[in-house]
């Protein structure tokens, strides 16, 4: 399978970002290198400078109110070490007038104090060029002794020796950039090494298999395996709901659908009409009830789905339990006795509306179908709590069996009529509302059933 262009790939941005720091940290190494090979350059060559600029000035001296320099010529040795590197003097007195060497020398930005030499760059000749000045002698009434050496000499060695000593560190340093790249490339290949793993764990799993993954995974992942645990889990169930789902609508439906098939044939056999006519009217009654039961599956199938999707929405009470009624009681069938008790004031609760219609349908048919009229429906609220509740004249239910009528099928287990899967629901939808479902047996005979859940509050 080809992968989008548009995916990003971990392992490149990482390997991008951590090129890049390689890359930026190697430039402004090298950028510190080459100032310090220049400095240590400078450094090595001004020992040499303001050596020969001492030498000349221990042989200048006045005499009679003239100027003697006895040149050591091996103050300009000195300077031969570096051979392709040009020379240049000059020897002034105290009002800047030149004694000997070049008189063309440019002027120094400032006169050093006392004994400590100074060290400029300048242009001589188009050649930049390093200079010291050093001074000597003394002002005093009636005679001025000070004379100024300035002695300087061209670049090419110093930038020699600095480009010399800048190769030599940036070798190292490329080395270095070589190394940390690789060693980037292998950290980025071992830190992802638990989402190959993931991948090829889940990979090799087949469809029924949600087991959590693997334990192992670093503390980075740790949060996105729990994740993917977490939704297997929930996956896990729905599976296992729609499997249980399954099984029991096949275990519900086998035997309405073999009864109706075995009373339609025995109708077919019988050559009496009025035999005929009552195994059709069976055949009816029991299309009906498997209708009402496939029905109810269904509605039970529903309620998980929403239960688990839906979003909570502000619901009133009053209108949905007028459609509920509406819904289990069309107008155009005879109804039976309804006392409908809902308060005047609004009753309104945060969930959802479709799943809410469904238990009071389910309370309702419950009522209609297993009790007796009149069946009252009220509605109210007391602090933070909403309810409805749906009762009848019934023979209502003993208490020991109060929590097993909760049980899927539970009524169809016990030979009642239906599906047994009414109040199941019921309790469904309270649960995913926060709210309870509770029994009791009226005083005179019949069952009352309360659905509770927390209201919104005005």
């Amino acid at each position: 399978m080809v992968e989008p262009a548009s995916r990003v790939s971990i392992r490149r941005t990482l390997l991008v970002y951590l090129g890049l720091l390689v890359l930026v940290g190697g430039t402004v190494a090298l950028l510190v290198v080459r100032s310090a090979a220049e400095r240590a350059a400078d450094r090595a060559y001004d020992h040499l400078l303001v050596a020969s600029a001492l030498s000349i000035a221990g042989s200048v001296a006045r005499s009679e109110g003239a100027w003697l320099v006895d040149l050591p010529y091996a103050s300009l040795d000195l300077l031969a070490m570096a051979p392709d590197d040009r020379v240049a003097y000059r020897v002034t007195d105290g009002h800047e007038a030149t004694i000997t060497g070049a008189p063309d020398l440019p002027p120094p930005p400032s006169r050093p104090a006392g004994q400590v030499p100074l060290l400029f760059d300048a242009v001589h000749g188009d050649e930049p060029m390093r200079f010291a000045l050093v001074g000597g002698g003394e002002m005093a009434p009636g005679f001025d002794t000070r004379y100024w050496v300035q002695v300087g000499q061209t670049r090419l060695a110093r930038d020699l020796l600095a480009a010399d000593l800048v190769w030599r560190w940036a070798g190292m340093i490329v080395g270095l950039l070589v190394a940390a790249l690789a060693l980037a490339w292998l950290a980025v290949g071992r830190a992802l090494r638990p989402l190959v793993r993931i991948e090829r764990d889940l990979g090799r799993r087949a469809p029924s298999e949600l087991g959590p993954l693997p334990s192992g995974a670093p503390r980075e992942l740790a949060r996105t395996v729990a994740a993917v645990d977490g939704f297997m889990a929930r996956l896990q169930v729905a599976q296992t709901a729609n499997r249980d789902f399954m099984a029991d609508v096949a275990h519900q439906m086998r035997t309405p659908l073999a009864a109706l098939r075995a009373q339609a044939e025995l109708g077919l056999d019988d050559d009496d009409p009025a035999q005929r006519e009552r195994s059709l009217q069976v055949v009816v009654r029991n299309a009906a009830a498997m209708s009402r039961l496939l029905g109810q599956l269904l509605s039970d199938a529903g309620v998980e789905h929403r239960a688990r999707t839906s979003d909570a929405v502000t619901v009133e009470l009053g209108a949905l339990v007028t459609g509920a009624v509406e819904d289990v009681l069309p107008a155009a069938l005879p109804r039976p006795a309804l006392d409908i008790d809902i308060d005047a004031a609004p009753v309104r609760v945060s969930g959802d509306p479709v799943l809410l219609r469904e238990a009071v349908k389910n309370l309702i048919d419950n009522a209609v179908r297993h009790g007796r009229p009149p069946i009252r429906i009220a509605i109210g609220a007391t602090d933070a709590e909403a309810w409805i509740e749906v009762a009848d004249r019934g023979p209502g239910i003993v208490p020991e069996r109060f929590d097993a009528v909760f049980e899927r099928f539970a009524r169809q287990a016990s030979g009642g009529e239906g599906a047994g899967l009414g109040l199941a629901i019921v309790r469904r939808v309270a649960e995913r509302h926060r709210g309870t479902v509770v029994l009791r047996n009226r005083a005179r005979g019949g069952l009352a059933v309360r659905l509770r859940i927390p209201a919104v509050l005005a």
